[in-house]
């Protein structure tokens, strides 16, 4: 009897292991559209990932080794940051624009709230030469990461080979990039059929289908367009929008639709950072539009929320929480690679 529960829990870790080893790196999830990155270009393995994993959080990027990718985008946040409107930079520098939340990437072929980059494999070049971020030159980062043995050994076991390059590096923070996906939420279970709403969501749900949906669309929650959402200008930043990338007058006021899945956890919102509430959210939509020439066609017949159906649509919003992505541990903080055992 011994023996035979023996051979069983021998049986189960070896499955459990063989699991563990296996499991994919990236999934679509069901009924998903698909993917706008071609993975082909850039095919994930989990030792690239994982040196895509050690650079996002690493300040080694920047100019004063004071400022990674995870000082703007923290997990716990939905990957961006929440105790400042505008992103910071090295040496206490201000940006000019909210850190936007990281996720689902891979569905995406605009970076940035301009659409300034259009290829995820070089995005991390924007805030890496950004003054007023990591300010720093990607040959000068490349140099750091040649001369840490850490590096020469993930860059090894990654590319088979030890010198780091820029392309490695950049590609390699894609790859871990790409794996943040974040589909588990309340409102997946329910699209699933393996949960339900409460009537107080099921009504918030009516109302963003009504009034929201046309930019967030499902299942990502955005369109991946540029709107104007009707924001007065602010008169500090005069940030105009993509127009300043495009050059073309129909884009001005334009910002990237953002995704509102985790929203709950990734205030403040909008390009500037502005509202720090979800209540002053709608209550823009409701009462502070700006109208102009550029303004989207879906704003153009005003939208009427009651109180009550404010608090129906956030109760909605609220099911977009995708708690296991934000505490996933394969998108934290590497405290094992960088021990100091690791790094010697």
């Amino acid at each position: 009897m011994k023996k035979k529960a023996l051979l069983i829990i021998c049986s189960l870790l070896i499955v459990f292991a063989f699991k563990t080893v296996t499991e994919p790196l990236f999934v679509v999830p069901t009924k998903w559209p698909k993917p706008a990155y071609d993975f082909n270009m850039n095919p994930l393995s989990a030792d690239k990932v994982e040196l895509g994993r050690a650079l996002f959080y690493d300040p080694i990027l920047s100019e004063d080794s004071s400022v990674s990718c995870a000082s703007c985008h923290s997990q716990f946040t939905a990957f961006t940051h929440v105790d400042h409107a505008l992103s910071h930079g090295i040496n206490d520098r201000i940006g000019n624009r909210n850190s936007p939340a990281l996720m689902n990437l891979a569905w995406q072929n605009k970076f940035m709230w301009d659409g300034a980059v259009n290829h995820l494999d070089v995005q991390a070049l924007a805030p890496i030469r950004n003054h007023l971020e990591m300010d720093e030159k990607i040959e000068n980062v490349v140099r750091k990461l040649q001369r840490n043995n850490l590096y020469k050994r993930m860059f090894n076991t990654a590319f088979g080979d030890s010198l780091a390059t820029g392309e490695y590096t950049l590609k390699a923070i894609s790859q871990f990039m790409l794996t943040l996906v974040s589909s588990n939420a309340k409102y997946d279970s329910v699209m699933l059929g393996k949960a339900k709403f409460s009537e107080q969501e099921k009504k918030g749900y009516a109302l963003f289908k009504k009034n929201c949906a046309a930019c967030h669309t499902e299942p990502l929650f955005t369109n991946a367009s540029f709107e104007n959402n009707g924001l007065p200008v602010d008169t500090t930043l005069n940030d105009i929008g993509r127009i300043g990338i495009t050059h073309i007058p129909s884009d001005s006021l334009k910002f990237k639709v953002p995704t509102l899945r985790n929203i709950e956890f990734s205030q403040p919102y909008m390009h500037d950072g502005r509202f720090k509430k979800l209540q002053e959210v709608l209550k823009h939509y409701v009462f502070g539009i700006n109208k102009s020439k550029t303004l989207s066609s879906h704003l153009a017949k005003p939208i009427m929320l009651k109180p009550s159906e404010q608090v129906d649509l956030i109760s909605f919003l609220l099911t977009l929480t995708d708690k296991k992505f934000l505490f996933d541990q394969r998108y934290s903080y590497p405290k094992k690679l960088f021990s100091k055992e690791a790094r010697d």
